[in-house]
């Protein structure tokens, strides 16, 4: 292997590299790790396949956390989306679901990011303008009427107040009917 991988190295690789358009002779991740041109069996002496890599599904997820991978759960396809009040929100919300969308991802106006209610005064002229005003437990039934959270993941972008508004969520799938156990999605709490 190792005088093949030389040979094709010398041979093929090289001589294409100086035709080649780019100069570039050195690639690394963000992270600073080389990238290498190609990589071989010869890549994985001392290489530990079960603690590594292993089987999609179990630990280090380097492969997934499913099992079947993306065959058995395809990814959930969900636009990014909220705008004006709940009921304009949750209109918009069936329109994608019924337009094959399989996931929601909340957009909240800048107020309710910021922790604020839609009549404090630093929420003048903001209300609903980037995401959806949701000031209140009422408005979250507003946001998901009709739309069922146990077979529905959600992602919400939320910032500072992701707690309460990810309680107002449970507090919704609880009064559907809905256990906690069983509504999926992500929150995100990036107070930067």
């Amino acid at each position: 292997m190792k005088h093949s991988f030389s040979h094709w190295k010398a041979e093929k690789y090289d001589k294409a590299l100086k035709k080649a358009s780019s100069k570039k002779m050195e690639y690394t991740t963000i992270s600073g790790k080389e990238i290498k041109e190609l990589y071989t069996p010869l890549d994985l002496d001392g290489f530990d396949y079960l603690k590594q890599l292993s089987f999609p599904g179990e630990y280090p997820y380097t492969r997934g956390i499913h099992p079947t991978m993306y065959r058995g759960r395809l990814w959930t396809m969900r636009q990014f989306s909220g705008f004006g009040t709940a009921e304009d929100t949750n209109k918009r919300y069936k329109y994608l679901l019924s337009h094959g969308q399989t996931g929601l991802s909340v957009a909240f106006h800048l107020p309710t990011l910021m922790g604020f209610d839609s009549d404090h005064p630093l929420a003048q002229g903001e209300i609903g303008k980037c995401g959806v005003a949701i000031d209140s437990l009422a408005d979250m039934e507003i946001l998901f009427n009709e739309i069922p959270l146990d077979k529905i993941s959600t992602s919400m972008t939320i910032n500072a107040p992701a707690a309460v508004l990810w309680a107002m969520y449970i507090a919704v799938a609880e009064k559907q009917g809905v256990s906690p156990k069983v509504i999926s999605g992500t929150i995100q709490n990036d107070i930067l």
